[in-house]
């Protein structure tokens, strides 16, 4: 058992008065980062993406599903697979709590992965999901997003991944003794090489507005792996919700401070 310092009270207190001003620091910077983010400039999206879905195929406007904002977790699932990420999978075991504020507050919240539909719906079924769950396989869009790399990417070390080019050799090397990668990587049907330098999970957000859909935000692992609830979605959604969360917050703070 890991030993830890035990304390009296008053000295707990202490500390946690003092760690209490380090969370209040993190929740203004936090606050500041959810400004910035919905500052971003928002991008035309020209190309037209088709979707496999259980209603047939959709456009990216569409999956809005009559909501202006929408919020796509990139869920690793390549079409060779004969299952998804098992980390992206314990994360979207969550999505279903979700979603019903999401929708409240004008966001629609999917997940989309390359394999093909059939594929996750067979899955979708084996883990009991409810929430939206499309398949962009055969179009461009996980590529175009950087969440797949295509044999020819990865052959000429072509491609980026969290704003970055990838170097696939490295990355191959990094994860060659983890027995965990490995675990995981035969859990999805594939080897070490296909998990790790053919699919990466992300999140990104999109705005509808007079017909046209924007690209508004992208995050990819670790930043991807957000706590799936509803007010920190809100947060890299295009607009948030109704009421203006994090300002409210930081003015909670300020008036407390302020009283003390």
């Amino acid at each position: 058992m890991t030993e830890q310092k035990v304390g009296t009270r008053e000295e707990w207190l202490a500390a946690r008065l003092r760690l209490l001003e380090r969370e209040k620091e993190l929740s203004r910077l936090n606050d500041e980062l959810v400004r910035e983010r919905r500052q971003l400039p928002w991008v035309r999206i020209e190309k037209e993406y088709r979707f496999e879905t259980d209603e047939g195929s959709k456009t990216l406007a569409e999956l809005f599903d009559g909501r202006s904002q929408l919020l796509v977790y990139h869920l690793m699932f390549g079409p060779e697979w004969t299952a998804a990420c098992p980390g992206c999978s314990g994360l979207a075991d969550h999505l279903d709590g979700a979603l019903a504020h999401l929708n409240a507050s004008d966001v629609t919240m999917i997940c989309i992965s390359h394999a093909p539909h059939e594929k996750l719906q067979t899955y979708r079924r084996r883990m009991g999901w409810t929430f939206p769950y499309v398949s962009s396989f055969g179009s461009d869009f996980n590529f175009d997003f950087g969440v797949s790399f295509s044999e020819e990417q990865r052959r000429n070390n072509d491609a980026e991944y969290n704003f970055e080019r990838v170097d696939f050799a490295k990355v191959l090397e990094e994860f060659a003794g983890s027995d965990s990668m490995a675990e995981a990587a035969a859990s999805c049907g594939t080897d070490l090489a296909g998990y790790v330098t053919t699919e990466g999970p992300g999140l990104s957000a999109f705005a509808l507005s007079d017909g046209v859909v924007y690209h508004t935000y992208s995050s990819y692992a670790p930043e991807s792996n957000f706590m799936v609830l509803s007010g920190q979605l809100l947060e890299r959604a295009p607009n948030g919700g109704d009421d203006d969360v994090a300002t409210l917050r930081h003015d909670e703070y300020e008036s407390a401070e302020t009283a003390a």
